[in-house]
C-alpha cells in the first residue's frame, strides 16, 4: 500500500508538505503542489482517514437519517446537505430509519461508530426525551422538521401552520367557500399543524370545515387517490382542495379527473413542498414551497459549527418560512362561469 512517505519520496519533499497538499493547507508554492499531486494520483495514494482521526480526534464526516431517502422530499433534503459537505471538505454518510423508532437509533449510534462529527436527523417518531438524550452526548447533532423548545438552538424547522393558513387564505381570496383535506395518516406533527392552520383560517373568515371533509391516507400518490375517492364516496362537496404534499395533491387529481370533474374548473387543488414534478404534472400544481434543501443546507453548515466544541454555543432558534408558488391548479372562483 502507497504511503505518505513514498509520495514524499517521489516528490522529493517532507512528509509535512504532502499532507499540507491533500488538507489544502497553506504555505505551498504552486508549483511543489502541483508536482505533489501529479505523484499522488500517479502512486494512487489514498490518505488513511482512520490514522488520520486518531490524530485529530475527528473524522470530517457529517451523517444524515431520514425515513426513506429514495422519496423526493428526502433526496432533496439529501441533496442540501452534501451540498454543504462539498463546500466544508466533509465526507458524507446516509442512513434510513424506514419509518421506525428503533431503525432510526440503530442509524445514529452506526453514525457515531463511524466518528461523525455532526449529524442531521429527520426524525419522525422518536419522543423527545430521548432526542433530548442524545444532544447531550452528541454535540454536532441538529435535527430538521422538528421543534423541541429545550434544545431549540438544535432544531432547523419550518413552520407549518403558518403555511397552512397562508395556503388556505389563498384559495378563500380566489373565492372558494367549501373545502376538502387530503392529509397523512402519520402520526406526526406537520398533519396536525397543517389542518389546525387550516381550520383557524377558515373561522376567522367565518367559513368551516365538516370533519367528513377530512380524509386520511398514506402521504403519496395512491394515497392522495384514495383520499379523494373516499371524499367523493360521501358525497362531499368542495371547490377547494388542501393536500398535505404534492404527491398526494397529484394522486387526489388523478381521482377528480377520472371522476369527471376537471382541475381546475371544478375544483382547485394546492399542494405542499414545490417538488420537482409539481411542474411536470397538468395542470401544473399550484403549491407551498417548503425550502428543504435550504433548510438542509443550514443545518449542515449549523451541525458542522456545533460539532467544534471548542466554539461558544448560540442559543438562537432557526426556523424557515413557506411561501406560494401560483401556477395552474388553481382557479379564481368568482369569476368562474364554468
Amino acid at each position: 500500500m502507497v504511503t505518505i512517505k513514498d509520495v514524499a519520496r517521489v516528490a522529493g519533499v517532507s512528509t509535512a508538505t504532502v499532507s499540507r497538499v491533500v488538507h489544502n493547507g497553506g504555505h505551498v508554492g504552486d508549483a511543489c503542489r502541483a508536482r505533489v499531486k501529479k505523484v499522488i494520483e500517479e502512486l494512487g495514494y489514498r490518505p488513511n482517514t482512520n490514522a488520520q482521526a486518531l490524530v485529530k480526534k475527528s473524522t470530517n464526516t457529517i451523517g444524515v437519517v431520514t425515513p426513506k431517502l429514495s422519496m423526493s422530499f428526502f433526496g432533496t433534503l439529501a441533496c442540501g446537505v452534501e451540498k454543504a459537505a462539498k463546500e466544508k471538505n466533509y465526507k458524507l454518510l446516509m442512513s434510513n430509519s424506514m419509518y421506525e423508532t428503533q431503525s432510526e437509533i440503530d442509524a445514529i449510534n452506526s453514525l457515531r461508530d463511524h466518528h461523525c462529527d455532526a449529524i442531521i436527523l429527520h426524525s419522525e417518531y422518536s419522543d423527545e426525551k430521548t432526542l433530548i438524550d442524545l444532544a447531550d452526548k452528541i454535540p454536532g447533532l441538529v435535527l430538521i422538521n422538528r421543534y423541541i423548545p429545550k434544545i431549540a438552538n438544535r432544531c432547523v424547522w419550518l413552520d407549518n401552520e403558518s403555511a397552512a393558513k397562508q395556503a388556505t387564505q389563498y384559495l378563500i381570496d380566489k373565492g372558494h367557500t367549501d373545502f376538502a383535506v387530503v392529509t397523512s395518516i402519520y402520526q406526526n406533527n406537520d398533519p396536525m399543524l397543517r389542518v389546525n392552520g387550516i381550520k383557524q383560517t377558515l373561522k376567522l373568515n367565518e367559513l368551516s370545515l365538516n370533519k367528513d371533509a377530512i380524509a386520511e391516507a398514506t402521504a403519496n400518490m395512491e394515497g392522495g387517490e384514495q383520499a379523494v375517492k373516499e371524499l367523493l364516496a360521501k358525497g362531499i362537496k368542495f371547490t377547494a382542495l388542501l393536500a398535505y404534499n404534492d404527491l398526494m395533491a397529484i394522486g387526489a387529481m388523478h381521482a377528480l379527473f377520472d371522476a369527471g370533474l376537471r382541475v381546475p374548473e371544478d375544483v382547485s387543488v394546492i399542494g405542499f413542498d414545490n417538488l420537482a414534478i409539481a411542474k411536470a404534472c397538468r395542470p401544473k400544481l399550484t403549491t407551498m414551497h417548503y425550502p428543504v434543501e435550504e433548510m438542509a443546507y443550514y443545518a449542515a453548515e449549523l451541525a458542522i459549527n456545533l460539532s467544534d466544541t471548542s466554539k461558544p454555543v448560540t442559543n438562537r432558534t432557526h426556523l424557515f418560512l413557506s411561501d406560494i408558488i401560483e401556477r395552474a391548479s388553481v382557479i379564481n372562483a368568482k369569476n368562474n362561469n364554468c
